[in-house]
C-alpha cells in the first residue's frame, strides 16, 4: 500500500514522539537520535519526525512512499511526461534506510519525495556520500545529505 508521507521539524524528539505514538495510537517504527518515524495504518501515513529545534513546528517535507521501486519509476515517467523536472535518487542512504526515489518541486517551493525503502541502513551510513563508502557498504548518499534539511530547489537531495 502506498501511503503520503509527512515529515515535520520537532523541538523534542522524545515528546513528539509520546504525543505521536498516543495520536495515532501506534509506536514508532523506527527511533534513532533526533529522529523517529511512523508507519501508521489508518489513516495510512507515514509521519518522519526530524529534531530541529530552529525550524520546530514547520513542515521539512513531503512525500509519498511506494511499495515498489516500479512503482517509483511509474511515477517518475508519468512525471517527466507530464514536462516536471525531476531530481532523481538511486540507491541512497537517507532516514537510516537505503532508497531509491526522486523529488519534484511543487509550485510555491514544496518538495515531493517518490520513494521506496529498499533496507534498513546502520546509523553510521547516514548521510555519507557516494565518494565515502565501499562497494562493501552497499549504498550511497548524494552529498547534500538527507532529507533532514531543505534543499536548493534546483539540487538534488
Amino acid at each position: 500500500m502506498s501511503r503520503i508521507q509527512l515529515a515535520l521539524n520537532v523541538d523534542d524528539i522524545e515528546a513528539a514522539v509520546r504525543f505521536y505514538s498516543t495520536l495515532f495510537d501506534t509506536p514508532p517504527a523506527k527511533q534513532r537520535p533526533g529522529y523517529a518515524n511512523f508507519a501508521v495504518e489508518n489513516p495510512p501515513l507515514k509521519l518522519v519526525l526530524f529534531e530541529n529545534p530552529e525550524a520546530t513546528g514547520t513542515l521539512n517535507h513531503l512525500g509519498v512512499e511506494r511499495v515498489s521501486m516500479e512503482e517509483v519509476q511509474a511515477e517518475a515517467d508519468r512525471l517527466e511526461a507530464a514536462g516536471l523536472s525531476l531530481d532523481v535518487e538511486d540507491d541512497v542512504v537517507c532516514c537510516y534506510a537505503r532508497q531509491d526515489k526522486h523529488w519534484v518541486t511543487g509550485p510555491d517551493g514544496q518538495r515531493w519525495e517518490n520513494y521506496v525503502v529498499l533496507a534498513d541502513a546502520h546509523p553510521e551510513l547516514e548521510g555519507r556520500s557516494g565518494a565515502d563508502l565501499s562497494p562493501l557498504d552497499g549504498a550511497r548518499s548524494v552529498e547534500t545529505g538527507c532529507c533532514s534539511a531543505p534543499a536548493e530547489v534546483s539540487a538534488p537531495r
